[in-house]
């Protein structure tokens, strides 16, 4: 079987029986999952029995999962209560779901938990710039100036909010540890999400030779490269010496979480950058079919032949 995991962001939006959604992860040729912060403990739950009878194995859990019961599903995010926000009372509870999740991912045998790390307050322009750029107009005036006005405003306050969310982090790692529980901080697609480029390296280089580490998401780093936030590559050759995980999809355009083949990203990009030990899984979206799948799987064996 494969040495890629699925994540259940594929299937779960429609699927809500824990048999249902790992048959089918199965039959897309699949024998490990990752569990997307969509799941009910139900589900969950029924996963968990699922594993206990050897018929599939979770390699990660996707914070917060299972969701918090006080969150209602059709409001479930993974920066529900952010872990850099300034209300403490909020902070806090991103902290204690957090931990949850992470005692989840030990009592299922997962080896990380992939988190967020909240956003700064400001105005999220993104939709704007991304609207421009599938107009053709990534290099009009217009562009230029809601992009930059957006850098001078995250810089603006964005302190704050970073020192919120190394708080959150210190407490989480010490946690972590004793689980034996990676927890990987991932890029994010948002420019106002958290953390940014720079942000990676002031949590890694904080939380150096601890169970923080980074998980990279090819579609997300590659929209911030059509946007012109930073480089894909500039992720890699930053942070791949610290990386957990990642996050395998394919983008077109500024559309991303397709399955890998189905897009315009070169995954051969990668191959530097990935050790046999770094946990990959695909995170593809339900607009990906079942064959799609079995594709992906095939063209990533065959492109990234060596590191997995």
């Amino acid at each position: 079987m494969s040495k890629i995991s699925l994540s259940t962001a594929w299937n779960a939006k429609k699927k809500k029986d824990a048999e249902l959604i790992v048959e089918e992860i199965r039959d897309a040729g699949f024998d490990s999952i990752e569990l997307y912060f969509t799941l009910s403990k139900d589900v969950v739950d029924g996963i968990s029995s699922i594993i206990k009878r050897g018929d599939i194995t979770v390699k990660t859990l996707h914070n917060y999962c299972p969701i918090p019961e006080e969150i209602k599903p059709n409001q479930v995010s993974p920066d529900y209560y952010p872990l850099s926000s300034l209300d403490e009372d909020e902070r806090k509870k991103g902290i204690l779901y957090t931990k949850q999740t992470i005692e989840k991912a030990q009592e299922l045998g997962a080896k990380a938990v992939v988190i967020h790390c909240g956003r700064v307050d400001a105005k999220d322009h993104s939709k704007k710039l991304i609207a421009l750029y599938e107009e053709g107009k990534v290099s009009t005036n217009e562009f230029r100036k809601i992009r930059d006005d957006m850098f001078l405003s995250r810089k603006a306050i964005s302190e704050g909010h970073m020192n919120a969310s190394l708080k959150s982090l210190d407490e989480l790692n010490s946690f972590a540890s004793k689980k034996g529980i990676i927890v990987g901080i991932e890029n994010r697609f948002y420019f106002m999400e958290m953390p940014s480029i720079d942000e990676i390296g002031i949590i890694l280089a904080e939380f150096k030779g601890s169970s923080i580490s980074y998980w990279h998401d090819t579609g997300h780093a590659q929209v911030n490269e059509s946007l012109g936030f930073a480089r894909h590559i500039d992720f890699l050759d930053r942070y791949a010496g610290q990386m957990a995980g990642i996050h395998l999809h394919d983008v077109k355009g500024t559309e991303d979480h397709l399955a890998p083949g189905q897009g315009d990203f070169d995954f051969s990009l990668l191959v530097p950058y990935l050790k046999p030990d770094i946990i990959k899984v695909i995170e593809a979206h339900d607009v990906a079919s079942k064959d799609d799948l079995k594709h992906a799987r095939e063209y990533l064996q065959k492109t990234l032949d060596g590191v997995i």
